[in-house]
């Protein structure tokens, strides 16, 4: 069978794109942070430095009272060109007192209006200090971090400090470097990971589609009554009691199958068999192949062969009543042990025929509200099997009961072979037929149980089976002497 798409494909997409998804998310907010992080520790560092190089100008200060001393000279030029940096240094009204123009011939000319600050630059670097990328003064197509403080230096015989303003300039380039180096790295982690990620998802949804096809492929076989496989119940990943389940399902489909056909080649049989004998006595009867004088001994025969064949119809109308639910009792005081009796009367000759003892006949008479009809075929199903498997020369024995709870009880027993432990656990069920009765009874359809089991529970009551190998077996029906009275 050609596989069908499978309902794990569109998972699959799904899938890939949620990972996918997922990994460019995560590959943002990974590189916001990291270029964040390493951005703040590149501040931080241009912070340290600029502390570090006016706390030298101040110490410089202090022995010379002089901020374009040789010395200052020296150490801004030795902090700029040491950490790439360009410092201006400015007075408290703004004028540029200190750069690399200071020393240069050539300058650098990067920042715009190095020479003067705003008065709106001072007040705000009088309140706080300034740490971030800035490109308002700068002419470069980059941004430049920038350290922006105030500061005071004081000499020795200087009684107020005189206030100070630093502009410390870096290039930004690292912190771009870094982003891209980040963004490749994560970018070629995500497709390697992305990679392993796809292939393995493709393999497990793989198998995952070859045991859905598997499953339809087989399920389909279970839809033209084929049970010749099962649903694996192993793959990992799956729910087995599904299968379990379907494939239970489809045990008893194929069992009932089984038993069906069974059931038509016994109901073949048994209506061939007394139509055919009855054909052919009547046959005889109408053509004078049998004499006058024999002619009623045949119509007996005739008479018997309907009875079976009206027991027969009757089961298996009844079977379909029960399953349908459109059986409804007529209940009424009825005398059991009178039904008992006459249901034996009528195996009088088998049980002629067979030598056996009954007992227990002679019971006090017992009454109990049932379906007079329903019951006697109990009794009849019941009695027949117990004459047709019990012993030559064997024992029949009935029993009656009554509880203090209301519980009427009728056993049936013979001896004989008896039942095997595994045959008392099924005789019930429609359609079986032990190994032995199999030998013994060759036109028994295996419905009589099933209907008397029916019949007793429509009386809400009770019909259980008892039996020791080779010994004996007994069937005791338990229904109560008044019915349950219906609600409302």
């Amino acid at each position: 069978m050609k596989n069908k798409k499978s309902s794990y494909d569109k998972l699959f997409l799904f899938l890939v794109f949620i990972i996918l998804s997922i990994n460019i998310l995560l590959g943002v907010v990974l590189i916001t942070i990291s270029s964040t992080v390493y951005k703040s520790n590149k501040l931080s560092e241009l912070q340290s430095i600029g502390d570090l190089f006016i706390n030298c100008v101040k110490k410089d200060y202090s022995a010379t009272m002089d901020t374009r001393s040789t010395a200052t000279k020296n150490l801004h030029e030795e902090f700029s060109r040491k950490y790439r940096l360009m410092i201006y240094l400015y007075d408290e009204s703004g004028n540029c007192v200190l750069s690399d123009a200071d020393y240069k011939e050539n300058p650098k000319k990067v920042v715009k209006n190095s020479d003067k600050m705003t008065a709106a630059e001072l007040e705000k670097l009088s309140s706080n200090d300034y740490l971030a990328l800035e490109t308002k003064n700068i002419s470069a197509n980059e941004p430049y971090m920038l350290y922006g403080t105030c500061f005071f230096l004081k000499g020795e015989n200087d009684v107020v400090p005189t206030r100070m303003f630093a502009k410390i300039y870096c290039k930004s380039d690292g912190i771009n470097t870094f982003s891209v180096k980040i963004a490749l790295f994560y970018t070629l982690f995500c497709m390697l990971s992305f990679t392993a990620q796809f292939f393995l998802i493709k393999y497990r949804l793989n198998k995952l589609s070859d045991y859905e096809n598997e499953f339809r492929r087989i399920t389909e076989q279970f839809a033209k009554r084929d049970f010749s496989e099962n649903i694996p119940t192993n793959v990992p990943y799956t729910t087995p009691e599904i299968a379990d389940y379907v494939n239970t399902v489809a045990a008893d489909v194929a069992k009932s199958e089984e038993t069906s056909k069974t059931f038509i080649a016994n109901v073949s049989h048994e209506l061939r068999t007394p139509i055919t004998t009855i054909g052919g006595f009547v046959d005889g009867i109408l053509d004078g192949t049998v004499p006058k004088s024999r002619q009623n001994e045949y119509l007996v025969l005739v008479s018997k062969e309907i009875k079976r064949l009206r027991i027969l119809i009757s089961s298996m109308l009844n079977m379909s009543r029960f399953e349908t639910g459109t059986l409804r009792p007529n209940f009424r005081d009825v005398n059991l042990t009178e039904i008992v009796i006459q249901t034996v009367l009528m195996f009088e000759k088998k049980i002629e025929d067979k030598n056996l003892e009954v007992e227990g006949l002679g019971s006090e008479r017992m009454t109990a509200e049932v379906d007079a009809d329903l019951i006697q075929q109990v009794i009849y199903n019941l009695v027949e099997n117990a004459v047709k498997f019990i012993n030559t020369g064997g024992t029949l024995s009935f029993r009656f009961e009554r509880s203090i709870t209301g519980t009427c009880t009728i056993g049936i027993k013979n001896t004989g072979e008896g039942l095997k432990n595994d045959e008392i656990t099924q005789v019930f069920d429609r359609f079986y037929k032990t190994d032995s009765s199999r030998g013994k009874d060759t036109t028994g359809l295996g419905l009589g149980l099933a209907i008397s089991r029916k019949i007793v529970h429509l009386h809400h009551g009770h019909i259980v089976v008892k039996s020791v190998y080779g010994e004996y077996t007994e069937f005791l029906i338990q229904i109560p002497e008044k019915q349950p009275k219906k609600k409302g």
